[in-house]
């Protein structure tokens, strides 16, 4: 079994602010950091650091791409498959305020100049039963999902942002829901609105009190889409999952909060590491939360992302 993550690579620029900007608004930065990062590249260091070999697909810009490049391969993520662009690569603007909320402004840049022939190419390299990560950061995610539904790979969506860029796309295709609580409800949408009664659900001998939002919204998405797994990550509250009329809470790891800007790709990368070694929900949620909780202590995305020797397990 091998993972692909088809996905974007950005270029970061960190700003550190008193309080997230209003509109009209001038503010002084209090400093300014620039870190790799885009969804798809943090959560393929993620899954690296967890001890998964991954292999990364997307463009990065000619201009600028090889710092990220160089950035795979310092962190063991196969770049076969990694093609320059003409122009800048995909970069972001952040704020991040003096309680840890951040902004983001997203620039697509290379990531929104893949083919359909490069996306043929990449898939050529993948069959029956290997995993695939993908978010919404590129274009042409459709035709992604189709290609590699026909080869019976198995799909894990991160649909963010949740935008238009979905609205082609066949999610009951989508194997593996990995979403916050945003997204989780537009995911779910009015015709999603599941029962939230509690019949038939194991919790493994565990009451779900603190997960109890995460629990209803895991209903309405798996009412919607019944085959797939679906993972809600709420921050402070913990997450939840569910699959079937199985469902299982995870709390949250207290930490002190530096920076949240990488804490949901984390959680993904080490999810996936989990689901490539086929182990129990429970230890592949455990793992996810710890590691997202030590990726928000520290700054940046990519710098904050634990290797699997600074996860402390349960027993271990």
């Amino acid at each position: 079994m091998k993972i692909l993550n088809f996905g974007s690579l950005n270029i970061d620029y960190v700003y550190r602010v008193a309080h997230i900007l209003q509109p009209g608004e001038t503010l002084k930065a209090g400093e300014m950091e620039v870190f790799p990062g885009g969804k798809g590249l943090n959560q393929s260091i993620a899954a690296a650091r967890a001890g998964a070999e991954v292999y990364h697909a997307g463009m990065v810009g000619a201009d600028d791409g090889g710092f990220l490049l160089d950035v795979c391969r310092e962190n063991h993520v196969n770049t076969d498959y990694i093609r320059r662009a003409e122009g800048k690569s995909g970069h972001t603007i952040i704020q991040v305020d003096d309680n840890a909320q951040n902004s983001i402004l997203l620039y697509g840049g290379g990531n929104r100049k893949i083919t359909e022939d490069f996306i043929g190419e990449v898939l050529a390299g993948f069959g029956k039963g290997d995993i695939l990560v993908l978010q919404n950061e590129i274009n042409l995610l459709d035709v992604v999902i189709d290609r590699a539904y026909e080869k019976g790979m198995k799909i894990v969506l991160n649909p963010s942002p949740f935008d238009e860029g979905l609205d082609g796309c066949d999610l009951s295709k989508v194997s593996v829901f990995l979403v916050n609580e945003i997204e989780a409800g537009l995911l779910a949408g009015e015709d999603g609105e599941g029962s939230g009664k509690d019949e038939g659900r194991e919790n493994g001998g565990k009451e779900c009190e603190n997960g109890e939002d995460g629990a209803k919204l895991v209903d309405k998405i798996l009412k919607k889409y019944p085959e797939a797994h679906a993972v809600v990550t709420m921050g402070a509250q913990g997450a939840f999952y569910g699959q079937g009329s199985f469902r299982h809470f995870q709390r949250s790891f207290p930490v002190k909060a530096v920076d949240t800007t990488a804490a949901g790709d984390t959680f993904t990368g080490y999810f996936v590491y989990g689901m490539m070694k086929g182990e129990a929900i429970e230890v592949i949620m455990e793992r996810a939360a710890m590691a997202a909780a030590v990726a928000v202590s520290r700054k940046g995305a990519v710098p904050s992302i634990p290797k699997r020797e600074e996860i402390k397990m349960t027993g271990e």
